[in-house]
């Protein structure tokens, strides 16, 4: 008995992107594409809205002798990231340079091993400034077996020439609302859910894994304790720092446990191969360094963003109308001074934020903050 291809069959196709949620429109587009590829594909939205998972996906159906049916031993291999013409491509600094660019127009010239065509996904795309015109050749000049998908958080103007040259495709945050239910959908209680959802910013991935974390409540409430706990000297604001810090810390276990089943099973895989070690180790750890990376400042970023809520909350109470009910059961007066300070101090956690973003020195950007803020008046 032979066996039909099921390229024409959507559930197949669509099980390809089950690990993309709340992108319906970004996934309805990659599944059309599939079907009448061109030679390059920009992906853009921020870590943990879908961009990886839906490389993953469409890099399946390009490379499936059935157009993507979800079941064969291509698309499994695929979707694991273990299929000898899926090629994923890693900056090898903190960004894409020259050398990083030509060693990709490198690979483009390589013949697929198994399939019609290789696909060649190439991550952080947005710190390729300085290698845009390398790697707009190597897009201008495409091998015909060749389909590159490209990864960017954002399209910077240096970048806007490469873009032209792809079908670009968005992956906006994901609501709250659309996490939460999914995260429901998963088992999730409901306050976790929607605590969790909150707290994600629009990250799939960064929910997924903080639903299993035990001590995400705790860390929020550490943040916002802070307020009350400052005094304005130095030794209460490093020791609230060294605890945050400490909390990131533990943070971490969840994504660096699933970093170790996940080069368990590629090792598993290779030795299946007959290899004698994974080919590329170095590659995983690098990408997985930077995952836990990206992961600690997210963490922080989130922590800051409950610290300015604080703030927030006290300057609505402060500034709200005399004999205005601001809290269940209470009707505060204005209060100028208060609300001076804590406008202020919006203003200091917010540029502590920009300024994490710029790979600030952890410890030393929290205590200058925490002083600061202690000398507003908590």
């Amino acid at each position: 008995m032979s066996t039909a291809p099921v390229a024409r069959d959507e559930r197949p196709v669509a099980a390809l992107f089950d690990g993309v949620v709340g992108q319906e429109r970004a996934v309805a587009a990659l599944r059309a594409a599939a079907r009448h590829p061109v030679h390059a594909y920009l992906l853009v939205g921020q870590p943990g809205s879908g961009p990886r998972a839906a490389a993953r996906g469409f890099a399946a159906a390009l490379l499936c002798p059935f157009g993507g049916c979800g079941e064969c031993g291509t698309c499994r291999r695929a979707l694991s990231g273990t299929h000898p013409d899926l090629v994923s491509v890693e900056r090898t600094g903190a960004a894409i340079d020259v050398e990083d660019a030509r060693r990709l127009g490198t690979l483009a010239l390589r013949r697929p091993l198994e399939a019609a065509r290789q696909v060649l996904v190439v991550a952080d795309v947005h710190l390729a400034e300085r290698a845009a015109p390398a790697l707009l050749k190597t897009l201008e000049e495409p091998p015909a077996t060749t389909v590159f998908v490209l990864l960017a958080d954002d399209v910077p103007p240096d970048l806007a020439t490469v873009a032209s040259r792809c079908v670009e495709i968005a992956f906006p945050p994901v609501p709250i609302e659309t996490i939460a239910a999914w995260l429901l959908a998963r088992g999730t209680d409901p306050t976790r859910a929607r605590l969790v959802a909150e707290g994600a910013g629009g990250n799939v991935e960064r929910a997924r894994l903080l639903a299993e974390d035990p001590g995400y409540a705790d860390r929020l409430a550490l943040w916002r304790s802070i307020p009350s706990r400052l005094d304005g000297h130095g030794a209460v604001a490093g020791a609230l720092a060294r605890e945050v810090l400490a909390a990131t810390d533990r943070a971490l276990a969840p994504l660096r446990a699933e970093h170790e089943e996940e080069l368990a099973a590629l090792e598993e895989d290779a030795k299946a191969m007959g290899e004698r070690g994974l080919p590329g180790r170095k590659d995983v750890l690098d990408r997985q360094h930077r995952e836990e990376r990206r992961w600690r400042t997210e963490e922080l970023r989130t922590g800051l963003g409950v610290l300015a809520r604080s703030y927030r909350d006290r300057l609505a109470s402060a500034v709200a109308p005399s004999g205005s009910p601001t809290e269940v059961g209470t009707v505060r007066a204005f209060r100028p001074d208060e609300a001076k300070g804590d406008e202020a101090a919006v203003t200091l956690v917010s540029d502590a934020t920009v300024a994490l973003r710029r790979n600030a020195q952890e410890t030393l950007l929290l205590e200058a903050l925490f002083v600061r803020l202690g000398r507003l008046g908590g």
